[in-house]
């Protein structure tokens, strides 16, 4: 014997046959596997180490064990630090190339005894009490225990949206996995604001994206369509009872009276004037929507101003009176139609009254002449339409020559006046008559006395003849001077 055998062989140091054949040496192999039958089996099935070992002599035991080296020596001949696991059964991936031997091959038991099974090394941190079986690589990832890779959509109840990023426990409570409930109130009925009144099917309406945005048509369902902010509010905000199947109004004013600042005498149509959008401000334009525009000072005046009433049952009049009679400085003498000399931009500004369209028009210094200086009283119509009514102080012939001034004064100053006596009266004034006042012969007014145009009318205190040549004086006489008579 070339030398004693190793400890694992000991018991067989005395059976050379055992592993020796001396007819034919070539069957020394096939002794080694007929003890080693696992080997064997893997060299067979072409699996494990062995099984797995590239480019090995299945027919040479001995080309890397050897024998007969003493009780001590090692005749396996196994570098930890040179092995490569990817020959055997169990690749190391991820996490596991990082792992000490140790870890899965026990001290005293044979590697090929350690556990392949995930459970074997994790079964601690393995949540699930064995519910999941026993393949926990279906789920979990090799890179780190915590990375899960299942997919859900072989399962019954595919995860979309919301309900992927969901922790597993939030649906497998208690790690239940069999028979977990697929309705979406099992799991939302706490956010149920319905109170069940609308059934368990809360994916009529709500969508796996988020829980408030909901699919539901409004319009469609109940002929209410959603629109603006109302699109964006809770159920709840109108179908406060939680209950769907109550009644609710449809009209703005039935959630809005509370909002409503008109307190129901614009109606109840708030839609009129207020959008979907923004309750403030009012789009309702009073010149496009009704027959009378808001201009200047009115469109600042507030609704109820002139609304005082309910629009259904107050009509509202057009004058402008009916508003500004306390306004009315004219006590109404004037009429109703202030706009004929004020304006919406002021009732005291911008004050536009045309004179010219009365029957006395303002022609010279009249147009200079402040309104109050001829209208006294705010009333206008009193004022008399006589020259005389206004220039009696100025009339230095003391109302003898008459009202009309006009017929020898210009409206452009009192002092200029022309009067062509002989055409307006018939008698021209001719000599000494035409250096005479007005009031030598008009002594008292025209529409009292008429005058006669005879020389005797006015001379008879001059008249030597005491009439004897009757009554035409200019027979003889002329009218440069009464004195130098001559009979013609």
């Amino acid at each position: 014997m070339p030398g004693k055998l190793s400890a694992a062989h000991v018991k067989y140091e005395e059976q050379c046959s055992l592993c020796h054949d001396r007819s034919d040496r070539n069957r020394q192999t096939q002794l080694c596997l007929d003890c080693h039958k696992e080997i064997a089996g893997d060299l067979h099935e072409r699996r494990g180490f062995h099984g797995r070992f590239p480019g090995i002599d299945v027919s040479q035991c001995r080309a890397c064990h050897a024998e007969h080296l003493g009780r001590e020596a090692d005749i396996v001949k196994l570098s930890h630090e040179q092995f490569n696991h990817e020959n055997t059964d169990y690749p190391l991936r991820g996490a596991h190339a990082d792992v000490v031997c140790e870890s899965c091959h026990a001290a005293g038991k044979r590697y090929r005894d350690a556990p392949r099974e995930c459970i074997g090394c994790h079964r601690k941190e393995e949540p699930h009490e064995g519910k999941l079986g026993r393949d926990c690589g279906s789920c979990h990832d090799e890179s780190a225990w915590r990375h899960i890779s299942y997919d859900h959509d072989k399962t019954a109840f595919p995860l979309r949206d919301k309900h992927a990023q969901a922790p597993c426990a939030a649906c497998h409570f208690g790690n239940r996995y069999k028979n977990t409930p697929k309705e979406c109130v099992s799991c939302h009925e706490p956010d149920d604001v319905h109170h069940g009144d609308r059934g368990v099917k809360c994916a009529e309406c709500h969508v796996t994206s988020a829980w408030k945005t909901s699919k539901f048509d409004h319009k469609k369902e109940t002929g209410f369509a959603l629109e603006g902010v109302h699109d964006r509010i809770a159920c709840n905000d109108c179908h406060r009872t939680g209950n769907l199947k109550d009644k609710l109004p449809r009209e703005c004013f039935g959630c809005h009276q509370a909002q409503d600042a008109h307190a129901a005498r614009l109606g109840k149509d708030c839609g009129t004037c207020h959008g979907n959008e923004k309750w403030k401000p009012s789009s309702f334009d009073h010149t496009r929507d009704t027959k009378w525009p808001l201009v200047g000072r009115h469109e600042k005046v507030g609704c109820h101003t002139c609304h005082t009433a309910s629009v259904a049952t107050q009509k509202l009049p057009t004058e402008c009176v009916s508003c500004h009679r306390p306004n009315d400085v004219h006590a109404g003498k004037l009429g109703k139609k202030c706009d004929e000399c004020h304006t919406p931009a002021g009732w005291r500004s911008s004050v536009s009254f045309d004179h010219d369209l009365t029957s006395f028009p303002l022609v010279g210094l009249h147009v200079a002449v402040p309104c109050e200086q001829c209208h006294l009283t705010r009333q206008y119509r009193d004022v008399g339409k006589e020259c005389i009514d206004c220039h009696r102080k100025d009339d230095v012939h003391k109302g003898n020559l008459g009202k009309d001034c006009a017929r020898c004064h210009s409206s452009n100053g009192w002092k200029m006046w022309e009067f062509d006596h002989g055409k307006e009266t018939g008698f021209a004034l001719s000599g000494a008559h035409g250096k005479l006042a007005c009031e030598a012969c008009h002594l008292r007014p025209p529409d009292e006395v008429k005058l006669k145009t005879d020389c005797l009318s006015c001379h008879e205190k001059d008249d030597v003849h005491v009439g004897q040549y009757g009554r035409q004086c200019d027979r003889c006489h002329s009218t440069v001077t009464w004195k130098g008579a001559r009979v013609h």
